[in-house]
């Protein structure tokens, strides 16, 4: 679908998205294929080219945050350390983009990486490893908790433990964060809130940004109850809002789990349509957590299963119409500037 873009002059940091190729791993699904694997499918071959293709499609996209996703692991690190390929090939594409040749873009800016924190403490090393692989663009990492009693709604692969982020030792692991001053991404599905608020209260001081809104969800048994959950989702929402160590990110809404929209990929729903299905999600989250707390994502190219890129930030612009000039600059990009430190990129 074909937009005009909305404020194409407002200048957006995208804190939140993936490069990685799957086309290897696909072989390892068999048939037929989780509904999650089918939506990566599309994009299973996602690097700085299309990254730049789709950055650049009219929205003034000045920075972005990479998010790790398993990729480019280097096995000859060992099982702990293999993570430092990813920051490794990340640095890389930073390096590629930083160098002007492909215009003022400054991809991966900053980069947030995987260490295994069930190690315990000895994830210590892992974490400076991880630092000095990418000194200045590495900010922090996410290990994700995403988990549901219902094996359809992510599939066997993806599946964490249960309560991982109560977990003793992950506990402990978590720790070394903030010796070192890093932050953490959290991504859990809407039942599990709460264990990032329990998180969050026993370690004020690290900052934690919970990914997509808290991952709605509208697919396998949870289908056709969104409406039905959005008062449990806006509950656990509000009282995570009242961590002051925690923000949130905007986004997530177009992959499948959420369903909105429900059919895909990029369905050809307009931003009229996603911004009335998102709008109420954006608003609860902005009004628990304020103007100064809250980050747009794309989540690209997982998004991509249920808007191009510029239509889903047509979306959040056609949200956020009545937000004054100053909370859009939080919103679209001094928020994420400042959580991951790459102030640099608004200079």
């Amino acid at each position: 679908m074909t937009e005009a873009i909305l404020e194409p002059d407002l200048p957006i940091i995208d804190p939140h998205h993936h490069l990685w190729d799957l086309r290897p791993m696909m072989p390892m699904f068999p048939e037929p294929r989780h509904r999650f694997i089918e939506t990566l499918v599309d994009a299973a071959y996602y690097t700085f080219d299309h990254l730049h293709a789709d950055v650049t499609t009219g929205h003034n996209v000045v920075g972005t945050v990479f998010m790790e996703c398993g990729a480019f692991y280097n096995a000859a690190n060992g099982e702990a350390l293999k993570p430092i390929g990813e920051v490794e090939y990340v640095n890389g594409v930073a390096a590629q983009s930083a160098s002007g040749l492909y215009g003022p873009l400054r991809a991966c800016a900053g980069i947030v990486g995987h260490a295994d924190l069930t190690r315990g403490a000895a994830a210590g090393d892992v974490l400076d490893a991880l630092k000095a692989a990418s000194p200045d663009r590495f900010k922090g990492i996410r290990h994700q908790g995403a988990w549901d009693a219902d094996p359809e709604v992510l599939g066997p692969p993806f599946h964490a433990p249960p309560e991982l982020y109560r977990d003793a030792t992950f506990r402990e692991g978590f720790a070394e964060l903030g010796k070192r001053g890093m932050s953490f991404d959290a991504w859990i599905l809407e039942p599990q809130i709460g264990d990032v608020i329990d998180l969050a209260r026993a370690f004020p001081d690290t900052p934690i940004c919970l990914d997509h809104c808290g991952t709605p969800l509208g697919m396998a048994s949870y289908t056709g109850k969104l409406q039905e959950r959005f008062g449990v989702w806006r509950d656990a929402i509000t009282e995570l809002g009242q961590c002051e160590n925690v923000m949130v990110k905007l986004g997530g809404l177009a992959m499948h789990n959420c369903a909105m929209p429900e059919n895909g990929p990029a369905a050809g729903v307009g931003s009229e349509e996603l911004a009335r299905l998102w709008k109420p999600y954006i608003d609860t989250c902005i009004e628990a957590f304020g103007t100064k707390r809250a980050m747009f994502e794309s989540n690209f190219p997982v998004d991509r299963w249920g808007a191009t890129y510029p239509v889903l930030w047509n979306a959040f612009k056609r949200i956020t119409t009545n937000a004054s000039a100053g909370e859009k600059a939080d919103l679209y990009a001094g928020n994420a500037s400042r959580f991951y430190s790459v102030e640099d990129v608004l200079a």
